[in-house]
């Protein structure tokens, strides 16, 4: 199938490129439309005819070319079929096609809510994801994820859930950086998935399932059985039909329902597996096909491409994954009951396709789950390509060898899609550093947090990243931001909090460097205790390989800059305040913060302060 995109470079707005496709392929689908129409108009007229010719034949008894008639009759049927689902298919092409740029357009509008939002992923132990909204509700998982299959998930969410080695992560950039410009095969890839949308299985235990004892060991006499009752019973039937007695096809019949009885917990069994699995591996057929026709320069996709090939002789992973997908597809016929039973009591129609399973299994069994591994990791890079494509003003990460640096210029929060939306710079670099931001309330400290622990996933990723330019060095991310009581485990949110830092404390005790975002850290306790608390958390972090962020109303945690002029700075988010009107400018400014406006939000609310 030719590509079907509108190929323009990429000095063309996103949002343009996005409209031009989505008219383009809106305009091919009605085409196909009106063509899926017009044929099916063509088989009603050919059947019509077809039952004339053969009725009017009959009636003069010229048997030989009625039968001829619908010999020819059925193979024009077939074609005609075969026409129709394949201008179906364009037409269902260009609709997806039409439909993912749409997509990109509701991303690049900020609108999220239509897309997965990868709640299952969601841990609350987890260093960092509940805190930064890398998945739930507008979050970076929905702005990332262009992959179909539940494997192809999975391998997207790994990668925002754990930082990669970083010659992993060169490896992404330069897949996706190979990747991102041909947005022509990027939407192919994906739409060739969509046509098959039951893919929420996991494949690992269709895998795992694979591997157990074949159903067909040790039992020669079965597969004898299968190579010689079917054609009797055929032959059966067919005798019965010319005017022969009935016996025979009455003991086929008894014979082989037997069989079916006997084995009628492994039939189901196969039939769940594999139809559960029948979507998924059509979609990865056609999606490595589409991967294995072109080559490729980068290392990574290049390994992959090796990988499709290795040990098949001269055909390809797709076309291995075809004929298991076929031979899946052949359970269907149990999702007629009636058919089923024809197909089974004559021809034993579900243990030939459990014996055909096994004899693939035997042949090329094992090296199935590296094949749908490569699949999801393509799905994984492509999401990562597609991100990086609706937003080539983002930059492509520099990764330092200099312990626990993050430099960054016009460093952006991805999840806001503001037109005028405010950067900053902001550097650090080497452990035991710890930059204090103190604000007035909603002046941006926590969304700067959040801005620098997102850009940090997503660097770690190996995606591009919302800043003009940013290096750092690999570090685990670690938040306490959003923490809460638990009733069900009679903790408040000042434990709750506590137990936050304490798992902080052990993951720098154990040597790896820590980059950590602490949002208003003990607030659950009085004002002394905060601010003695967080002191001592502060040099106590200092003594080990971790640097970060905290944010804080405390003014007096702003002095320590006087005592660890070499380890502490000073940064503020400000506020002004003109007449009944708060204003912001979200900006990160040096030095501590100027002046605060709780008592002033008061006031706007109703409640009497004095100012």
């Amino acid at each position: 199938m030719p590509v079907s995109s509108v190929l323009r470079p990429l000095t063309v707005a996103p949002a343009e490129l996005f409209t031009e496709n989505l008219a383009a392929h809106t305009a091919q689908e009605r085409y196909y439309t009106s063509r899926h129409r017009a044929v099916a108009w063509v088989r009603v007229v050919a059947f019509g005819a077809s039952i004339a010719a053969v009725w009017w034949l009959f009636s003069r008894n010229e048997l030989p070319a009625a039968f001829a008639v619908v010999a020819v009759a059925y193979a024009v049927f077939l074609l005609l079929v075969r026409w129709h689902s394949a201008v179906g298919y364009q037409r269902e092409h260009y609709r997806l096609l039409a439909q993912l740029n749409q997509e990109e357009l509701t991303r690049l509008e900020g609108k999220l809510t239509g897309f997965d939002p990868g709640t299952r992923y969601l841990d609350a132990a987890h260093p960092y994801t509940a805190d930064l909204d890398v998945f739930g509700p507008h979050s970076l998982y929905q702005l990332l994820n262009r992959a179909t299959s539940r494997l192809g998930h999975d391998w997207l969410a790994g990668w925002l859930l754990a930082a990669s080695a970083p010659e992993v992560v060169q490896l992404r950039q330069q897949a996706v950086a190979e990747l991102a410009p041909d947005v022509a095969w990027q939407q192919e890839w994906q739409a060739r998935a969509k046509h098959y949308p039951k893919q929420d299985t996991d494949p690992r235990r269709f895998t795992e399932w694979l591997r157990q004892p074949d159903f067909f060991r040790g039992k020669a006499w079965l597969k004898a059985l299968l190579l010689i009752l079917p054609p009797l019973a055929v032959a059966s039937v067919v005798l019965w039909l010319l005017g022969y007695s009935a016996k025979p096809v009455l003991v086929a019949v008894l014979v082989l329902g037997s069989l079916n009885a006997m084995f009628r917990q492994a039939r189901a069994e196969y039939f769940q597996h594999s139809s559960s699995m029948r979507d998924a591996l059509r979609a990865y057929r056609d999606q490595l096909a589409w991967f294995e026709g072109r080559q490729w320069k980068a290392p990574h996709l290049r390994q992959l491409h090796a990988t499709l090939h290795a040990g098949q002789g001269p055909e390809t992973a797709s076309v291995f994954i075809g004929q298991l997908s076929r031979i899946t597809g052949l359970f269907s016929m149990r999702e007629s009951p009636v058919v089923a039973a024809i197909f089974n009591n004559i021809l034993l129609w579900d243990l030939g396709c459990m014996w055909l399973l096994e004899r693939w299994k035997t042949r090329l069994g094992g090296q199935l789950d590296a094949m749908l591994e490569v699949g999801a990791e393509l799905e994984a890079l492509v999401s990562l390509a597609g991100f990086q494509t609706a937003n080539p003003t983002y930059a492509v990460p520099e990764l330092s060898s200099t312990p626990l640096e993050v430099t960054a210029a016009g460093l952006g929060h991805p999840l806001i899609f503001t037109r005028q939306r405010i950067t900053n710079d902001f550097s650090t670099v080497g452990a035991g550093q710890t930059g204090i931001i103190t604000g007035s309330n909603m002046s941006g400290k926590s969304t700067f947090l959040r801005t620098v622990g997102l850009n940090m996933v997503l660097a770690q990723a190996g995606a591009a990243v919302c800043a003009r330019a940013l290096r750092l060095a690999p570090a685990q991310v670690y938040t306490a931001m959003r923490t809460q009581d638990n009733l069900s485990e009679s903790t408040s949110s000042f434990y709750a909090e506590l137990k936050r830092l304490r798992l902080l404390l052990e993951l720098t005790a154990a040597g790896q460097p820590v980059f950590y975002l602490l949002d208003e850290i003990l607030k659950g306790t009085n004002s002394r205790d905060r601010h003695r608390g967080a002191e001592a958390l502060i040099r106590q972090l200092h003594q080990r390989p971790a640097s970060g962020l905290v944010s804080t109303h405390d003014l007096e945690l702003a002095a320590m800059t006087d005592e660890l002029p070499d380890s502490v700075t000073n940064y503020s988010f400000n506020s002004t305040i003109e007449g009944d009107e708060i204003r912001f400018d979200y900006h990160l400014t040096p030095g501590p913060c100027r002046e605060f406006n709780a008592s002033k939000l008061m006031q706007l609310m109703g409640i009497e302060v004095k100012l």
